[in-house]
């Protein structure tokens, strides 16, 4: 039976969500263990020991793992990767950023945001933005693959009986340095995880007229805020809200886009949402073509009026 190892994406106090999809994925390759890697993470080990399916966890607890950087934590999994047959990734920016390097450590092809499993060594992945949907087979003797969390369901956090083995690895490899991150806070809910998000498109116009209109919108409906490339390049926010091929991929349950035409590059990040609320004048705008509810309305006067109908119903 194949035996997988699967990235335990945390913060060093608590597990991301995007990796009990990467386990779901993981679970039909063959038998799971984890690897956590990071500095006082000690309980993020014993977490994960306890999720469904589970095998062993491998903990590594130095401080060079503290940060994630990939040069120190990819040599730590090729060494794992003696008794394993594929390593698995959620497709966040640290899996994107550690699964390569892996890969390229191991001389192997790397399986990218795969959208499902269909064999031991077949995955289905999007190209062309998404537009089409391949479906690959690996004939390598390793398997590198990144998952993209949207296209699986969480696995349940409880009810596993896994143990924890410490791990060693090599530390610090000396090729990068931690050096400061600059994290913006929110109250609101994490835009991959949020069961509604709010996105707003190059229409706002500039950053105070984005923050006025979305922001109020979100507050009352407990959503996240998300925005499209061409807002993000604007300034209106910062691009940590960039939803799209090249932002963060989400599959909310609800999805209003504001003032967003739909470019493929947009489409390819939130077209899995469960349901598509689409405002925008532009009746011919792409991103109606996608929506389960559209209205053609000047977002300047919708967005207000929805806002203020949905606190009185509150």
């Amino acid at each position: 039976m194949s035996k997988a190892l699967v990235w335990v994406e945390h913060d060093n106090a608590a597990i991301k969500d995007a990796t009990l999809a990467a386990i779901t994925a993981a679970l039909q390759i063959g038998e799971v263990d984890l690897i956590v890697a990071g500095s006082g993470c000690a309980a993020v080990a014993e977490a994960a020991s306890r999720i469904a399916g589970v095998a062993t966890v491998y903990l590594a607890d130095h401080a060079a793992y503290a940060h994630a950087l990939p040069e120190n934590v990819a040599p730590l999994i090729v060494d794992l990767m003696g008794g394993h047959d594929a390593f698995l990734a959620p497709a966040t920016s640290n899996g994107k950023n550690i699964a390569p390097r892996v890969a390229a450590l191991l001389d192997v092809m790397q399986v990218s945001d795969i959208l499902s499993v269909e064999g031991p060594r077949t995955f289905t992945r999007p190209t062309y933005a998404g537009n089409a949907i391949a479906t690959v087979q690996s004939s390598d003797a390793k398997m590198v693959i990144t998952v993209r969390s949207t296209a699986f369901a969480r696995v349940a956090s409880e009810g596993g009986s896994g143990s924890v083995a410490a791990v060693a690895g090599g530390g610090d490899a000396g090729l990068s340095s931690f050096i400061g991150a600059e994290i913006a806070l929110s109250e609101r809910p994490e835009l991959t995880s949020a069961k509604v998000i709010v996105a707003g498109g190059r229409a706002l116009k500039d950053a105070r007229t984005f923050e006025a209109t979305i922001f109020p919108l979100a507050d009352t409906l407990g959503a996240a805020v998300g925005a499209s490339r061409a807002a993000v390049d604007a300034g209106y926010v910062p691009n940590d809200y960039q939803i799209g091929q090249t932002g963060k991929i989400v599959a909310p349950e609800v999805y209003i886009a504001v003032g967003i035409s739909g470019a493929i590059q947009h489409l390819a990040g939130m077209k899995d949402s469960g349901t598509i609320i689409a405002i925008d004048k532009d009746e011919e705008a792409p991103i109606f073509q996608v929506a389960d509810i559209g209205l053609v309305a000047d977002l300047f006067d919708a967005v207000p009026s929805l806002t203020q109908i949905l606190r009185e119903a509150k």
